[in-house]
């Protein structure tokens, strides 16, 4: 048996070094879209641009059907330096511009009463519904009948386009707001117009915004619609008289300024939208 005393037991060995527990784990990744890539809008159009060129000059299209993007670029800038392209753009976007500020508003006010009051919403919401199903091609006929072939017609048009996705969206973001606010707003005795202000539109500022970005492309939409329908300038006519001397480039000029619009306006709702909700936390964020 060993004499050996407790004071002269060996003392128990350190720990080990961290770099001896195995490499450190790198911090897990949250999962998600991650941060926005800077001008990542534009990396798709860039992409597909060329992709057509590259096709145009491997002469993998028939430049009759389509042409190579240098002879569109090529007639955008006759078109250009004649100013028919400003002016048919001047007409059109003075069109969708007043179809959406009547279609929002409309789409606005009928979202606000159907969302805040059951009565407005059993009033309300089934028409909009309807109209949700029927395309506004199939309106026109019958608005043609009702407001004649002018400017009237076309920007109806184009504001019933608006309107649904308007409402559709603003009604569900007045619908999911959390009741608890509602609770807040009667125990501090807020007022109904208080409520509404403090309470109502910014919980379906996010529905809105979102509806928005839906609305400005039913305008473009409706707007391709109505302008080759009886008119004498826009980009629409413009793209319809092409058609009839068989001009392939310049229908496909007007094809990319539609495009160059509805992407241009998404971009915009979509800065306006992160700035508005910048205090929310997001993925996206």
């Amino acid at each position: 048996m060993s004499a050996t005393t407790f004071d002269e037991q060996a003392p128990p060995a350190p720990p080990p070094a961290p770099a001896a527990l195995g490499p450190r784990r790198s911090r897990r990744r949250r999962p998600g879209p991650g941060r926005p890539v800077p001008h990542g809008w534009a990396i798709g159009p860039v992409l597909l641009l060329a992709l057509w060129a590259a096709g145009s000059g491997l002469g993998l299209f028939d430049v009759r059907s389509l042409p190579a993007p240098w002879t569109i670029a090529g007639t955008a800038g006759d078109l250009l330096d004649s100013g028919k392209l400003q002016s048919h753009l001047g007409t059109s976007a003075q069109r969708a511009l007043l179809g959406l500020l009547f279609g929002v508003a409309a789409g606005l006010v009928l979202a606000l009463v159907s969302g805040l009051s059951r009565v407005g919403e059993a009033v309300i919401d089934g028409p909009v519904q309807i109209k949700r199903s029927i395309p506004s091609l199939a309106l026109i006929p019958l608005l043609i009948l009702w407001f004649g072939i002018g400017e009237t017609m076309k920007v109806v048009t184009i504001a019933l386009g608006v309107l649904v996705p308007v409402y559709i969206h603003t009604h569900n973001g007045l619908r999911t707001i959390d009741s608890r606010y509602a609770e807040l707003a009667e125990t501090v005795r807020l007022g109904r117009f208080a409520f509404v202000r403090h309470v109502v539109l910014p919980g379906a500022l996010p529905g809105f915004l979102l509806g928005m970005r839906f609305a400005v492309t039913s305008a473009w939409l409706a707007l391709v619609v109505v302008e080759q329908v009886n008119a004498t300038s826009g980009i629409g006519y413009m793209m319809e008289l092409a058609r009839t001397y068989g001009q392939t480039d310049v229908i496909i000029v007007g094809l990319v300024v539609y495009g160059l619009l509805g992407l241009v306006s998404d971009a915009l709702v979509r800065l306006a939208e992160r700035r508005a909700l910048s205090w929310r936390r997001t993925l996206a964020g």
